[in-house]
């Protein structure tokens, strides 16, 4: 009863879905045309039902925990923004288990220290876990509007607010430091993503890929939401099939 529940639909090999601060249905719910290949198993987060409610609040190292016994079938693993960091963690730890990565948006701004753009996004991503609807109402907007929510200048919209509540108190990813040097040792395949909407996401994203001597693609046209974007669908099927070995 404690483990996070994994939805599976399609027929091949497995590839997990690692969700971010939405759910698995806003934000995967356009890869939906490749189960016609491949298994896709959507991982339900802690906080996101029906999976359970996490321990005490959102955390990337219960995340990597959670992700550990899944990685048993060697699956492909596509992860967006906070699940980013869990499924590296993972990863990192049993480099063998995974046949690919799919890394999308992550918050991992200590690969470029010193940099302005990077550093604010970092500090607001901050601000909005530690103080949750109290963060001041502009950086509030201005993060909501960076991670993909639809806000205007009138109130936040109820599911909005539902996330920002459900994100409070969640382990900072400033603190975060996956061992990226056992993944590129180990020549997992890496796929990086962008969505063309943020410079500090993109300035990342390509810190990213070098380090993991990964690949790289920018899909605009859905903001942090990439796998949405036009063009992905099928730039991630490549990926994985040139990857699935």
């Amino acid at each position: 009863m404690d483990e996070v529940v994994v939805i599976r639909t399609g027929s091949g090999p497995e590839v997990l879905l690692v969700h971010g601060g939405a759910g698995p249905r806003t934000t995967w719910g356009a890869l939906s045309a490749l189960a016609d290949r491949w298994t896709l198993a959507y991982v339900h987060r802690r906080g996101y039902p029906p999976s359970p409610a996490p321990l005490t609040s959102q955390d990337y190292e219960a995340d990597a925990q959670d992700l550990a016994p899944l990685l048993i079938g060697r699956p492909h693993v596509v992860a967006h923004s906070y699940g980013t960091l869990g499924a590296l963690i993972a990863a990192a730890a049993a480099p063998g288990s995974v046949r690919s990565l799919t890394l999308i948006e992550p918050p991992l701004a200590f690969l470029l220290p010193g940099d302005p753009d990077v550093t604010r996004l970092e500090r607001l991503g901050d601000a909005v876990l530690t103080h949750g609807m109290d963060t001041d109402p502009a950086e509030l907007r201005e993060f909501l509007r960076l991670a993909g929510a639809s806000v205007d200048e009138g109130p936040l919209p109820d599911e909005v607010v539902a996330g920002v509540r459900r994100a409070h108190g969640a382990r900072l990813p400033s603190r975060a430091r996956p061992r990226l040097d056992l993944i590129r040792r180990a020549r997992v395949p890496v796929l990086v993503a962008s969505g063309d909407h943020a410079v500090a996401h993109e300035r990342i994203c390509d810190a990213l890929a070098a380090t993991l001597d990964g690949e790289r693609t920018v899909n605009p046209g859905a903001g942090h939401f990439v796998a949405a974007a036009p063009g992905f669908t099928d730039r991630l099927d490549t990926f994985l099939r040139t990857s699935d070995n």
